[in-house]
């Protein structure tokens, strides 16, 4: 049973854990629009994401791509032909269905991203040098078990 005591204590834990969330995602947010203006000047951030979400892919079909990103189809469709046209992704045929093509990032576009992410690549290495590897793993832990929507496991050893 939980107590007015508690439940205040835990909507001021919650309300601040979702105040450095929103941190952390402006932080993010700055990350993607420099990437993506060093991958390609003007590039915005929605098409850096459909783009790094080719490139982690591999390969995958536009489709494939909208249900993934959540995505309207019109507007993958159009950000696909701009980064077909910045060299960044290619259309082969998909030999399963005639009437689909798989989208891949070309050589280029590897090439594009890697020098783009350089400059920040290793900021979390940095910003983490001075934290116990305990507690890094421990962070790891309970953010797979907030986004899998899981109860966290007990830490071993304790």
């Amino acid at each position: 049973m939980t107590t007015p005591e508690s439940l205040e204590a835990r909507t001021a834990a919650v309300r601040a854990l979702e105040a450095e969330f929103g941190e952390l995602l402006n932080r993010v947010r700055r990350i993607i629009s420099a990437n993506a203006e060093r991958v390609s000047p003007g590039m915005l951030p929605g098409a850096y994401k459909v783009f790094t979400t080719i490139v982690n892919r591999g390969a995958v079909t536009q489709s494939s791509l909208s249900e993934t990103l959540m995505a309207d189809k019109g507007q993958i469709s159009r950000t696909v032909r701009e980064l077909e046209s910045l060299g960044l992704v290619e259309r082969t045929p998909d030999p399963a269905d005639g009437r689909s093509s798989i989208l891949s990032p070309t050589e280029l576009g590897r090439q594009r991203l890697a020098a783009a992410r350089e400059p920040q690549e290793d900021t979390l290495m940095k910003s983490l040098d001075a934290w116990r590897i305990d507690d890094i793993d421990n962070l790891t832990r309970l953010l797979h078990a907030l986004t899998a929507g899981i109860t966290p496991s007990p830490r071993d050893g304790s």
